[in-house]
């Protein structure tokens, strides 16, 4: 049975609660996705596509791109594909981030912005107001926010930012203003750092050499990431402590670039390749299965979400030819594209 990619059903009842407070009928959502009442009520996780089609769905009916999230005002839809238009020839993530700040400061609807500072070897980007707002307005638009509201916009910049790089962007620490709300654990989790709470303001903080990292993706492979948004921004990580675990976080969920060698994986771990290989078997694993299986479990996942094509698909997996897609996820599963999409198994999983 393959592993889903899921998210937990506590942020499907958060984000339906938004939407039943704005007047929405939830019921017709849910028919929408194909998730049922007794699925958010009896389950710990559904699919995170499931969750990304709905967060799509909402924001549709919204005609809200920031809804659940940091804005302090409505983001019409398209802002998010002109923002990453408007960053996708940037020569390295810091000038990407600035580029997103100075976007913010022209968009229509947002009165927040992420704000990029440096300092020595470490930088963070928080949130500040857009020129127009005031300090005293932008501290009471955040007092209004709730804290899983800040934590989704929190991590969905840092999962954007590993996006950019194409590879997961490794925190210092995470800080929020707002007290313990009682499950730390889940904070750890997602952004597999230091969390302190009760701080001066909502930010991550990460090494300062990731911001003169190129970018990894270009316009081809920001089309497919366009057509699963939000989906890329809001997949968890687990919290498996293993080395395979660290091995598949540094891996990441982009399979349209080249991934990473053992010997640049190793490195980054602090440790060499014999040692990485070494203790990958005593895991029971090796550097190309994980790989392989990850390729495995994100095509899986991608031929999930029916507005994807075949070929939008295989593009997400870095194939120039679908040709070449087809035989790959006949190795991988026995089946062809079509076939898998025809098959009794795909029906009972994802309908």
């Amino acid at each position: 049975m393959e592993k889903t990619i899921t998210v937990p059903t506590g942020y499907v009842r958060h984000l339906l609660a938004m939407a039943e407070l704005q007047g929405f009928n939830t019921n017709d959502l849910l028919t929408h996705v194909d998730i049922s009442r007794d699925e958010i009520e009896q389950l710990n996780e559904l699919p995170a596509f499931k969750f990304g089609l709905l967060y799509q769905q909402i924001m549709w009916i919204a005609q809200d791109e920031s809804f659940g999230m940091l804005s302090g005002g409505r983001v019409p839809n398209g802002t998010f594909r002109m923002m990453c238009h408007a960053i996708i020839h940037c020569s390295t993530l810091e000038r990407a981030l600035r580029r997103c700040s100075d976007f913010y400061e022209i968009c229509r609807g947002s009165m927040i912005k992420p704000v990029l500072v440096r300092r020595g070897r470490y930088a963070k980007v928080s949130f500040a107001a857009i020129e127009s707002l005031s300090e005293a307005d932008f501290r009471s638009l955040m007092g209004k926010e709730s804290p899983l509201q800040i934590r989704t916009s929190l991590s969905m910049w840092h999962h954007f930012m590993s996006w950019l790089i194409g590879r997961r962007l490794e925190l210092k620490a995470a800080y929020f203003t707002f007290d313990d709300p009682g499950d730390a654990d889940q904070y750890i989790k997602l952004f597999q750092s230091e969390v302190k709470f009760s701080q001066h303001e909502d930010a991550i903080v990460f090494p300062a050499k990731y911001l003169d990292l190129p970018l990894a993706q270009n316009e081809e492979t920001l089309r497919g990431f366009l057509k699963t948004a939000p989906y890329q921004l809001i997949v968890m990580v687990d919290d498996d402590k293993s080395l395979k675990a660290r091995v598949i976080s540094m891996l990441g969920k982009d399979f349209s670039r080249e991934l990473p060698s053992a010997e640049e994986v190793a490195r980054a771990l602090h440790m060499s390749v014999s040692t990485l290989r070494r203790r990958l078997l005593e895991e029971g694993t090796s550097y190309q299965k994980i790989k392989d299986e990850e390729r495995r479990a994100a095509a899986i996942n991608y031929m999930s979400a029916p507005q994807l094509s075949i070929n939008d698909v295989a593009g997400l997996m870095g194939f120039d030819e679908p040709s070449a897609f087809f035989r790959s996820f006949k190795k991988w599963t026995g089946m062809t594209p079509g076939e898998y999409r025809r098959s009794e198994y795909y029906t009972e999983r994802y309908s």
